[in-house]
């Protein structure tokens, strides 16, 4: 049997001759930088309503509707206040990159923003909330702000509320890891001062 060499070996023998903190350097910064890079694409997913090219759901004309008697206008989804968009980060330990929403990531208002998070990547099952008196009345003036008629009802005083998914992440995730693998050994290299890989 005969072994066959290819690629260029003398880049090879010089990136294995690095000093190996400068090569620990090298692929701590370019980790770093694969990572801001990924939250980057996640955040213009959002603001392009369109992660890793799969486009969002648009929000319902009753969602609209209650944004703008809140007085929040707007019509992408995921972005009234900017709460989620904002809360997405990039947390690196040793030779480990966590980009996403962390746990402890608050809301304007001190809320967690992990269980928004959650229920727009995965969907929520349908919540069956019971009906006040305040609330009916809000839903009534809702339905006429959005030009819906009532329609049905079980006459039991619940409202029924679906949450689709938008997943903001797993869509991102899929697009970025498309030539992740060369993208970083050419960084590693770059900042080596390896040239081209």
């Amino acid at each position: 049997m005969s072994i066959r060499k290819t690629g260029d070996w003398d880049k090879a023998r010089r990136l294995l001759r690095s000093n190996s903190a400068q090569l620990n350097r090298a692929i701590g910064t370019a980790l770093r930088q694969e990572a801001q890079l990924l939250r980057k694409e996640i955040i213009q997913g959002i603001t392009r309503q369109a992660p890793g090219g799969e486009s969002f759901e648009r929000p319902s004309p009753l969602t609209l509707a209650a944004r703008q008697m809140k007085g929040r206008g707007g019509s992408k989804a995921l972005l009234v206040r900017g709460d989620l968009r904002n809360s997405i980060a990039v947390i690196v330990r040793g030779d480990e990159a966590f980009i996403g929403i962390p746990r402890k990531a608050r809301d304007k208002d001190g809320q967690p923003v992990i269980d928004v998070a959650q229920v727009h990547e995965f969907g929520a099952n349908p919540i069956v909330i019971p009906m006040t008196s305040a609330m009916r009345r809000f839903l009534f003036a809702l339905l006429r702000k959005a030009d819906k008629t009532p329609t049905g009802g079980s006459g039991r005083g619940v409202v029924v509320v679906s949450i689709p998914a938008r997943p903001f992440l797993r869509p991102a995730f899929r697009q970025f890891a498309k030539g992740a693998h060369k993208r970083f050994v050419r960084r590693v290299a770059t900042l080596l001062k390896l040239g081209d890989t």
